[in-house]
């Protein structure tokens, strides 16, 4: 007789104790119990409970405003939190700002180890990652306000290389709830993902919880009978399974993703979209998003494409018709087809498969990524780059230590300045019609997401692209190897840098094919 019980999301919170530790899951929007965290709010707000919370979980999870972890984003609610990204909940960033709980910003691809290593009975998570950022002891330890102050990361040497040790006793000891999603539950509470964009580290959290004597609760869509679901199709078993809710209202709280209900493509390779049909307008995002593209060889068909600005790349080898030359892979999960963006970030197009983002990061961390584009925010003369910390705004890390310490290549990518900035590109040159009003070359980043100091002793290529200028990291520093046809170096790019960078004696023009809007004919 299964021991599984359905329950309604309101019964379902109603368990959650003063105190609890809880593990969440989910991607942006994607795996998201919605229901059951709107039902959590509504019972904090109504009956004060349950407080003093303990929240762990891998990546950023809402939408910038009131959903997913913004739930827990009530005062008195939530007392320590540990999390990969922090931007899409705003609601917790202020707490941590206001000194109202505590706060740790670790990578993402280890917390999604850290899951499994408790799972397994370790002691904590030794790795690499980390090492030379605001994660590594000897700079901030993660810690993201003055109310942390317990140590959680250590700095050890094993033969000659130093290793960060995540000590999972001071950072999750054991699971008392873990609030997870998928599609389909049979009636023995074996779970099943087949409309989920992703698989993420469910299973990994929920083998955690039960193994640390904690309760599972799984939001799906639906119940079917006991056997119906082929066990290889079988994500979560029955005997991790504490409690199912089954979404009451799955079109608002259960979506694939916070911004689509369902979209059939992100779960089956058979639907395509024919190359060349994305609509992408020559402006700024385009031009540097095709500078990125020109980096791209036939030595470098593993790729990552992060949030944001790196998502026009994928959108230019589609027009571009040589999108079948590489394999894009997401950090979550997702190899193959076209990454997507927005609120549905993490799910792709007609993927070629979908694997647990626990194994997707023991992949990057191995060195399986030819090249990765990432965002770029703030940078320095040292090639620091800040992405996760910008005055009182807590940003995160997310997967970006991760992902950026491990790849073979790493470009960094966006505009020169913020703040309304206008360009227009136009017959092979550009124009600046209006200057941003913030320099993002700086003399010092605020935080150090990724070290250029590390990347060199790692004998690293990186390259900072934006739509005037490309640098690369040299020994000595940051070196101006290209400008963009028609800015000026001193008026339009060293002026609006707070640090003198070297200057390349065999400096190029960027290739005027970028500039023109019409098809670049990229060959490789």
């Amino acid at each position: 007789m299964s021991r599984v019980k359905f329950v309604s999301a309101n019964e379902a919170v109603d368990l959650i104790k003063d105190g609890s530790c809880v593990a969440n899951g989910g991607f942006v929007g994607i795996g998201v119990a919605e229901e059951v965290l709107e039902r959590l709010e509504n019972r904090y707000r109504n009956t004060g409970g349950p407080r003093d919370l303990s929240l762990i979980y891998t990546a950023g999870q809402g939408d910038g405003k009131t959903k997913g972890l913004n739930h827990f984003g009530q005062e008195g609610m939530v007392k320590k939190v540990i999390g990969g990204h922090w931007g899409l909940a705003p609601s917790l960033g202020k707490l941590a700002n206001e000194e109202k709980l505590q706060g740790y910003n670790l990578p993402q691809g280890v917390i999604s180890h850290i899951f499994r290593d408790l799972a397994a009975g370790k002691p904590g998570t030794l790795t690499h990652v980390g090492l030379g950022t605001f994660v590594d002891p000897e700079i901030s330890g993660g810690k993201i306000n003055l109310s942390t102050t317990e140590d959680v990361v250590e700095k050890m040497k094993i033969g000659k290389k130093d290793y960060l040790f995540y000590n999972i006793e001071k950072i999750v000891p054991k699971i008392d709830y873990a609030i997870i999603r998928g599609s389909s539950a049979d009636e023995n509470g074996n779970i099943s993902m087949e409309k989920e964009a992703l698989t993420l580290e469910t299973l990994s959290i929920a083998m955690a919880t039960r193994n640390t004597g904690g309760k599972v609760i799984v939001q799906v869509e639906k119940k079917v009978k006991s056997g119906s679901i082929d066990p290889k199709l079988v994500k979560i078993p029955g005997i991790l399974v504490d409690y199912v809710v089954v979404s009451e209202v799955p079109a608002e709280n259960h979506m694939q993703t916070f911004s689509e209900i369902f979209n059939e493509s992100y779960v089956n390779s058979a639907i395509s979209i024919s190359e060349g049909s994305l609509d992408f307008p020559l402006n700024e995002r385009k031009v540097i998003a095709r500078r990125c593209a020109m980096l791209l060889s036939e030595e470098t068909r593993i790729l990552n494409y992060g949030i944001g600005m790196p998502e026009g790349i994928a959108a230019v080898l589609n027009e571009e018709g040589m999108e079948k030359n590489f394999i894009p892979t997401v950090e979550p999960g997702a190899i193959g087809g076209t990454p997507v963006g927005g609120l549905s970030f993490g799910a792709a197009i007609t993927p070629e498969a979908i694997i647990d983002q626990s194994y997707q990061f023991d992949y990057y961390n191995g060195g399986g990524l030819d090249m990765a584009f990432l965002g770029l925010a703030q940078c320095d003369e040292h090639g620091n780059i800040n992405v996760s910390k910008f005055g009182p705004k807590i940003a995160g890390c997310g997967g970006f230590i991760d992902i950026t310490q491990n790849a073979k290549q790493v470009v960094f990518c966006g505009t020169f300045t913020a703040g309304g900035l206008k360009v227009e590109a136009k017959n092979g040159k550009l124009d600046i019609t209006n200057e941003g009003k913030f320099s993002k070359f700086l003399k010092d980043v605020e935080q150090i997401t990724f070290s250029g100091e590390l990347a060199n002793k790692q004998n690293k290529n990186i390259f900072y692209v934006t739509e005037r200028a490309v640098f690369k990291l040299k020994k000595e520093g940051l070196e101006l190897i290209e400008i963009a046809p028609g800015v000026d170096l001193e008026k339009d790019i060293l002026e609006n840098m707070d640090f003198k960078p070297m200057i390349s004696d065999d400096l190029k023009l960027m290739d005027e094919r970028i500039f023109k809007d019409e098809l670049m004919g990229l060959n490789f």
